[in-house]
């Protein structure tokens, strides 16, 4: 059976913040699955759920639950920072993130963000 494969996955290498960097990026026919690690490890699982109940219909909730690691307030607010745009422009798919960084700075967000849209499958 040719044609599209059951799933993509693109990976970069960057230095973030002077911190050296994977991203991985996976499609699934569901969900994308992001991984960002600064230490070789994935770290705390974060599911991201679109929720369509909004008064702006383009732009639903994202709901977030820690599925494996510290469920911390900054941990929720980081994942949404850092993946949102993914979940938007995956047509409003579920994101599964795994992180495993040192810096959590809103520079580091933003030097991730420019990563993870490098690794883009979806």
């Amino acid at each position: 059976m040719e044609g599209k494969p059951l799933l993509t996955s693109k990976q970069k290498t960057a230095v973030v913040c002077g911190v050296p960097t994977q991203v991985v990026c996976t499609a699934f026919s569901s969900h994308i699955l992001v991984v960002v690690t600064q230490l070789g490890k994935m770290g705390t699982l974060v599911s991201l759920e679109p929720s369509s109940v909004t008064s702006d219909v383009g732009k639903p909730v994202l709901t977030t639950k820690v599925l494996l690691g510290k469920d911390e307030p900054l941990v929720h607010v980081f994942a949404k920072n850092l993946v949102a745009f993914v979940s938007q422009e995956a047509g409003n798919r579920a994101v599964l993130l795994a992180l495993a960084t040192k810096d959590k700075s809103m520079e580091a967000v933003k030097a991730l963000q420019e990563v993870i849209q490098a690794c883009q499958v979806w």
